[in-house]
């Protein structure tokens, strides 16, 4: 049985034997959070429990390194429909350490790609296309100041509600010991 056979299977049974009822909730975040953090799968079911978060208490964003790149991307538009449309009042950045985003060289990935059968034709036609793809695909080199410039990034948003609290975290992939980096609010950064 191949991994989405084995994956349907389960949910054949998961459904079947009503095991959804366990996490059933609605869409409103009972702790009215929105958290942004590393797809990291150490974070999966630690980051939530050190944080005391069940099912339903808060929106999760999660993308490599937890970092907000954009004011306008979609990191940044899914915190703002968090904010306005489902009852979120508070936003948390979360990074940890270890993270595979620590050090990432542009150049390594693109070989990778290369190596996997994306043409260099392709790379340079998004080159042409003025997309800078050693800047898209870079890492941070301390996860302080990435958490740190997450934070600046959200909180001085012009479509932030304002007084809404930005509060940047690193948690420890271990051990889930959680560390203030930084506490914000619309407007500013302290």
């Amino acid at each position: 049985m191949n991994r989405l056979e084995s994956i349907l299977e389960h949910n054949r049974r998961f459904v079947e034997n009503r095991e959804y009822e366990a996490y059933r909730t609605d869409r409103w975040p009972d702790k009215k959070m929105v958290v942004v953090t590393c797809m990291d799968t150490r974070l999966t079911e630690l980051l939530p429990r050190a944080m005391n978060l069940r099912n339903g208490d808060a929106k999760i964003i999660k993308n490599a390194g937890g970092i907000v790149t954009q004011p306008f991307g979609n990191i940044m538009r899914s915190i703002l429909i968090a904010l306005y449309e489902l009852r979120a009042s508070e936003v948390f950045i979360v990074g940890h350490h270890d993270c595979g985003m620590t050090g990432l060289d542009p150049q390594t990935v693109l070989r990778h790609m290369r190596e996997r059968g994306i043409p260099d034709s392709t790379i340079g036609m998004l080159e042409n296309a003025g997309i800078r793809l050693d800047r898209w695909l870079t890492g941070f080199d301390n996860v302080r100041e990435s958490v740190e410039q997450s934070v600046r990034i959200v909180s001085r948003h012009p479509l932030l509600p304002p007084g809404t609290a930005v509060h940047g975290l690193i948690v420890h992939p271990d051990t889930g010991k959680l560390d203030l980096v930084v506490d914000g609010y619309a407007g500013r950064t302290t």
